[in-house]
């Protein structure tokens, strides 16, 4: 399997521009059928169950909206997988996780995946007050709170079959579920709709590729990655395996890399000093200065693509990072792409291991996102009407650099059939 997944990407790596910007392009083909106005009202569709917080009502109706739009899609390899997960009561202490990886420098406190925290910072942690939400109707949607106990959760996938090898795969995925009481337009309805997006244009009439494409949208998340988890242990003894016997079906092919999305839209930049009317810094009740993001998109702003160094596949890794980074350079249109290696906090982490495994961000999750510089995440503030067109095109470019980058490895032809 390794071996394979080396070889895909080596491949896509040696000849960056085998396939010219022409016409006849199948990549271009499709990365021109991702639209702006469809990927925003994707993820306007998944608002509307406001923040869907993992074992609650609103979260199973967004999974069956899901559902109901993939096979709208013409996406019809839809399955869910079931696993259980216990929510601690309220005070309870919080169950032992590993430790983390260690700080990589020294040039600031350490951050989360091995990286180091450098320059302005600002707090961050996730919102459990409801009254924080000011708009009544959101607050009344987001009112039903995980039970305590162990219950029934689902993440659902599609696949694309490959015509030459359904054996293989390439996983396409992000996490449905969100917390904070807003809508989780961003985090992680921008990395929701991106794989939603390209399933619908996988799946459409005349598309083929060579190799399988599962798209995964994941729950528990934001619990720690517990859907991901429950994935790799029920599926990962299965890969490759037919059945029945003799038929040309592989309920789980052999993984070949692992796709993550989560957090596609803000990138305005580090935090910067707030000042007063006068242009006075405004200083904290300790004295100490108070930092605020941007309110604007930064022209600079970039996709991140990060894979961790010290994982068991790292080196497999880093050759899919920057097949992704040649696919953005060759089909994105606005924004460009940076490849880093302290991947964290994310579900290609119980991935990682075992296949290839990239995380796609707005933002390194480590050092930028863990130092603040999104003043919406996991607040009541992460609300679609907060974000805008620029934020928006940000994750369109994200689709675009993922689908340019799987069409690729998956071997894409378009038929016109």
């Amino acid at each position: 399997m390794k071996a394979v997944a080396a070889l895909s990407v080596a491949l896509a790596l040696a000849a960056p521009m085998a396939l010219a910007q022409a016409p006849t392009d199948p990549v271009s083909q499709l990365v021109k059928q991702l639209e702006l106005a469809r990927y925003k009202a994707t993820i306007k569709g998944l608002t509307q169950f406001g923040d869907r917080r993992q074992g609650t009502q609103r979260n199973r109706d967004a999974l069956d909206w899901i559902e109901a739009q993939l096979k709208s899609y013409g996406c019809t390899n839809i399955e869910r997988l079931q696993y259980q997960y216990t929510q601690p009561a309220p005070g309870a202490p919080a169950p032992k996780r590993a430790p983390g990886i260690p700080s990589g420098g020294a040039g600031g406190p350490p951050g989360q995946g091995g990286s180091t925290l450098f320059g302005n910072r600002v707090p961050t942690g996730v919102n459990t007050d409801p009254l924080r939400q000011p708009d009544e109707r959101l607050r009344a949607l987001n009112a039903e709170q995980t039970p305590v106990g162990t219950s029934l959760r689902e993440n659902l996938y599609c696949t694309k079959v490959g015509t030459s090898h359904p054996e293989e795969m390439y996983i396409v995925s992000a996490h449905m579920d969100g917390i904070g009481f807003g809508e989780a337009a961003n985090d992680d309805g921008s990395g929701t709709a991106l794989v939603m997006e390209l399933a619908r244009i996988f799946s459409q009439p005349g598309v083929e590729t060579d190799r399988s494409i599962r798209f995964i949208l994941w729950n528990n998340e934001e619990t720690g990655l517990n859907g991901a988890a429950a994935y790799v242990e029920q599926r990962k003894d299965l890969q490759g395996i037919e059945s029945p016997k003799g038929s040309g079906k592989y309920p789980e092919p052999k993984w070949l890399g692992m796709i993550q999305h989560d957090m596609m839209m803000y990138d305005h930049g580090m935090p910067v000093p707030k000042r007063d009317a006068s242009g006075k810094q405004v200083l904290d009740e300790k004295g100490q200065p108070v930092y605020v993001s941007p309110p604007e998109q930064r022209l600079e702003a970039d996709v991140n693509i990060e894979y961790q160094s010290v994982s068991k596949q790292a080196e497999g890794s880093a050759k899919l990072a920057w097949a992704f980074r040649a696919a953005n350079d060759k089909y994105a249109t606005n924004y460009p792409a940076a490849v880093g290696f302290h991947m964290t906090n994310t579900d290609s982490t119980p991935f990682m291991d075992l296949v290839p495994s990239i995380s796609l961000r707005e933002s390194e999750r480590g050092q930028q996102i863990g130092a603040g510089w999104n003043p919406h995440w996991h607040q009541p503030t992460d609300l679609f009407a907060n974000y805008s067109d620029k934020d928006f095109l940000l994750g369109l470019n994200a689709a675009q650099t993922t689908l340019a980058g799987v069409a690729r490895l998956a071997g894409v032809r378009v038929t016109g059939k």
